[in-house]
């Protein structure tokens, strides 16, 4: 017997449970159109022994989640990225890796530029590590909301938004269960086929109803209408969805925020270097100003260096910078290629953080461990 069998006997924590949680702080609905986030080997059916994070997955980080017993491997970064044309154990390591996990019924899940884009996520990790406060989203995104509104009897207000609220609408930022009410005659005439609630078929009749207006993601939409169908007392319900430009609080590319005091650039690159334990960093001539407001993004972002610079930054810590990029950074602002992994690795600790609260809310004694090693692939070698 396989151990996803285990979960028609008994209600065990299943990947499944995990993945929605995660997927609920970082939905792939926000991740770049062409990133392979979510399950990339295995099945949602397994029962979780433990669970090991790290950033890429390596046969290395394989051989430790086997000796930690743990059967769901964590990367931020997607180990199938492009299409796999042949799986030939003995001409393509990958191949030979994913032999290893499905004999030892591991899966592995990714989450990448999901993880990117929201609040708590790369950056925002980023940018407390380096010491930033009043952080915000460098560039939010927008148009991903829509407006949900449904028009009810009196007396189902309460059910009815009860029931968006549950299934996901009316999140504002930190504010949940946000929705606006209006009074107003709702009118209707049903056929002879009809079965109306209020009212009788064919005869005219006017209601009192209430008109429910909320915000929701477009990802969240069917299940929102769905769960609010279940409940609306209509047998043809009245409900329209608008779409919106908003500037959304939740999801956005890179972090902006401040320094508790003003540094030199030799003092603010220092902080970096030490911050994020690299022994190298790339850097423009900035603008020979003190460091105070800083951007910054995990990973390769230097296309949003004209939007630290539209915020005023003084400073902009990202990755995988071009030469001609730095040029564009001359004189306007201290651009700093802190590396890939540098800048993206400090966000282990906050899934770690998360999937260990989940476990404990739910009465689990799953282990999340973090791998100790290092799989970025790019070396310094310092001549002194």
């Amino acid at each position: 017997m396989h151990q996803s069998d285990w979960c028609i006997f008994f209600d065990f924590m299943t990947i499944n449970k995990l993945i929605r949680f995660i997927e609920n702080w970082a939905p792939p609905e926000i991740a770049w159109e062409r990133d392979n986030v979510g399950l990339q080997i295995g099945s949602r059916d397994y029962t979780i022994r433990n669970v090991f994070l790290a950033l890429d997955l390596t046969e290395d980080v394989v051989d430790k989640a086997i000796e930690n017993n743990c059967n769901l491997i964590f990367t931020h970064h997607p180990f199938l990225f492009t299409p796999l044309r042949k799986i030939d154990y003995s001409r393509n390591p990958k191949a030979s890796l994913i032999k290893k996990l499905i004999l030892n019924e591991i899966s592995v899940f990714s989450a990448h530029t999901n993880l990117d884009y929201t609040k708590g996520g790369v950056s925002f990790q980023l940018a407390q590590k380096i010491g930033l406060t009043n952080i915000e989203f460098l560039s939010p995104l927008s148009g991903k909301e829509l407006k949900l509104v449904v028009f009810v009897p009196a007396d189902y207000k309460k059910v009815v938004a009860d029931a968006i609220f549950n299934a996901g609408g009316g999140i504002i930022g930190e504010y949940e269960n946000c929705s606006f009410s209006s009074v107003g005659k709702g009118t209707f005439k049903g056929s002879a086929n009809s079965n109306p609630a209020i009212g009788e078929k064919e005869k005219f009749t006017e209601v009192d109803e209430i008109r429910i207006e909320v915000i929701v993601d477009n990802w969240k939409l069917s299940g929102v209408i769905s769960s609010m169908l279940k409940v609306h007392p209509y047998e043809e319900p009245a409900f329209d969805v608008y779409p919106l430009n908003n500037i959304s609080k939740e999801y956005g590319a890179g972090a902006i925020g401040e320094l508790g005091k003003s540094l030199s650039k030799k003092e603010f690159l220092k902080l970096t270097a030490g911050k994020l334990k690299t022994s190298a960093l790339k850097y423009s001539a900035g603008k020979g100003t003190g460091i105070k407001k800083v951007a910054v993004c995990g990973g390769t972002c230097s296309d949003l260096l004209p939007d630290a610079i539209k915020k005023n930054a003084d400073a902009f810590i990202t990755a995988d910078v071009k030469y001609h990029t730095f040029q564009d950074a001359e004189g306007k602002i201290l651009l700093v290629d802190a590396g890939h992994y540098e800048t993206e690795n400090v966000a282990l600790d906050e899934v770690k953080k998360r999937m260990d609260d989940f476990f404990v809310r739910n009465g689990e004694q799953i282990k999340t461990l973090k791998y100790k090693g290092n799989t970025n692939p790019v070396k310094f070698f310092i001549n002194k």
